[in-house]
């Protein structure tokens, strides 16, 4: 569902997946080895949306401005389940956790992790590497060498998607019953939580 807006037609990089489900419209230029989940909308049109290579913005996000602001997400940021980026600039490799609000003019610096549910209220500015929480979000530490890591693996998987998307993706019936030779999907990544206390599911 992509739109052109008085005259902004949408820019999407060929190695980036929009799913048919998502609603792009106008001023919005997505680069390379995006991907764009199902129920998101990024509203190009009051203002500009940019999302530089490698980003995410996953189910029921949305992306949206007041009148003449632009909205970035640099390299590799990650935008979990249903979070709401309004007027922001997400810093490089920055992961914002799921159902969190970014409110308009804040920028936050290269490589901060939002925690998940926290509220970033207008005009806050959070410098390199902040791990932020709360209603309203503060910082409460520095992001760790480990952490960041952990980040950008589990952004690496979504960079893979859209190609794996492409090649495997199709619409199809349903069956009604589970099949008995039904594979096991790969462990291809785990929580934070299962990586620092060793706790298996």
């Amino acid at each position: 569902m992509i739109y052109s807006f008085k005259g902004f037609i949408p820019v999407v990089h060929e190695t980036s997946f929009v799913h048919p489900q998502a609603a792009v419209t106008g001023n919005v230029i997505i680069g390379k080895h995006c991907y764009i989940g199902p129920g998101a909308a990024l509203r190009g049109d009051w203002g500009a949306i940019i999302l530089e290579d490698g980003c995410n913005v996953q189910e029921n996000c949305t992306i949206h401005m007041f009148p003449g602001t632009t909205v970035l997400l640099k390299e590799a940021s990650h935008i979990g389940h249903g979070a709401i980026i309004h007027g922001a600039t997400i810093g490089r490799n920055c992961l914002v956790g799921m159902n969190s609000v970014i409110m308009d003019h804040v920028i936050l610096g290269d490589e901060c992790i939002v925690g998940a549910l926290s509220f970033i209220k207008e005009g806050d500015v959070f410098e390199t590497r902040s791990l932020i929480l709360g209603n309203p979000a503060k910082k409460i530490k520095e992001v760790s060498d480990e952490m960041i890591a952990w980040k950008t693996k589990g952004t690496q998987l979504y960079q893979q998607l859209p190609a794996a998307m492409k090649n495997e993706w199709k619409p199809c019936e349903p069956l009604h019953e589970v099949e008995p030779d039904r594979p096991h999907q790969d462990i291809l990544y785990e929580t934070w939580k299962t990586i620092n206390t060793g706790q298996k599911k």
